[in-house]
């Protein structure tokens, strides 16, 4: 596995990286002992870097990662968490809270929850419009004067408030979605970070499973799947962007490769700075999704595939629009 570095301040990681929210929320039912056996694959496979968040499962998703991190070298991994959303028992969704107080508070449970000593990059996972981002970061920096945090992540934030935080600390990479169908980013949000030598961590890199090759449009989706209420994937939008994918597929198996593989490799070929998800919830899909390490990309093969997914086409926004409203990187 090759090495990227988050940013001109942060930590060295694998180039690609595992996600691991839909192993405990999101996209339907998912087997906790599959999902251990996949994070070993991944760490055993040179995967450093794993992503988090305190609110997938509320507390699940942490729980299921100190487990199976137990009896490996903590330096074996760059544990990435996000904090800030708010849940009710039933699973629900009640805001984002980034006050300094909330910050410290989410930490000390999160350092619980992974039996750890220290995160090594901390991210408020929505910007809370309430308060200032300087207050939010500050927050954090004061975690990392104190020992329990090491770097500083952003996520889903527009170019003015990526110079806002990164006045006040350096922050070492921005967690946003990025893939074939969805480079939003490429306007103003990538130029930013790179000016500012803030690295990209690219989640949805497979569009939520769209762009995986192995969905079909009459696919049923189980109570609660956040895929059910995604635009892209409801009726008439779901066939056209499938349609996209076979484009795809075609240059693929030219390739010798699959969808998924070149999908990802076309995220990790947009530069240096910038390092794929993968959120792969069992072993065989991570297996496959790790072979986008060996895919090379010809300036062929980048023409080819712009021709047959150009920046636009994509059917349907990439969420619901009362979440989008909620992302400041919309604004």
């Amino acid at each position: 596995m090759q090495t990227r570095t988050l940013g001109s301040t942060g930590p060295t990681v694998s180039a690609l990286g595992l996600g691991l929210m839909g192993m405990s929320d999101l996209y339907g039912p998912a087997d906790d002992a599959e999902s251990m056996a996949t994070i070993h694959a991944a760490l055993d496979a040179g995967v450093t870097l794993l992503d988090t968040g305190d609110f997938y499962g509320m507390g699940h998703n942490e729980l299921l990662l100190r487990d199976a991190l137990r009896g490996r070298a903590r330096e074996q991994a760059v544990i990435s968490v996000k904090f800030g959303a708010l849940r009710d028992r039933e699973g629900g969704w009640n805001g984002i809270d980034g006050r300094p107080e909330a910050v410290r508070n989410f930490a000390a449970y999160s350092l619980q929850r992974l039996g750890t000593d220290y995160i090594d990059i901390y991210r408020p996972a929505r910007v809370d419009p309430a308060v200032p981002i300087e207050d939010t970061v500050g927050a954090i920096a004061e975690l990392i004067e104190a020992g329990h945090v090491r770097h500083i992540g952003l996520s889903e934030v527009n170019a003015r408030t990526l110079r806002r935080a990164a006045a006040v600390h350096p922050i070492a990479d921005l967690q946003i979605e990025y893939s074939l169908i969805t480079r939003d980013i490429e306007a103003e949000i990538l130029p930013a970070a790179r000016e500012l030598g803030i690295a990209i961590t690219a989640y949805g890199v497979l569009s939520r499973g769209l762009l995986s090759g192995h969905w079909t449009p009459d696919r049923e989706l189980t109570p609660g799947d956040f895929r059910g209420i995604t635009p892209r994937f409801h009726r008439g939008n779901v066939e056209r962007n499938l349609e996209l994918v076979d484009a795809v597929r075609g240059i693929a198996e030219t390739k010798g490769v699959t969808v998924a593989q070149l999908a990802i490799a076309w995220v990790a070929s947009r530069g240096d700075d910038i390092v794929p998800l993968v959120g792969a919830r069992t072993r065989e899909r991570l297996a496959e999704s790790l072979g986008a390490a060996d895919v090379t990309l010809t300036d062929d093969d980048l023409a080819a595939l712009e021709k047959a997914v150009p920046p636009g086409a994509a059917a349907g926004a990439r969420m619901a629009e009362p979440l989008l409203e909620e992302l400041d990187s919309e604004r």
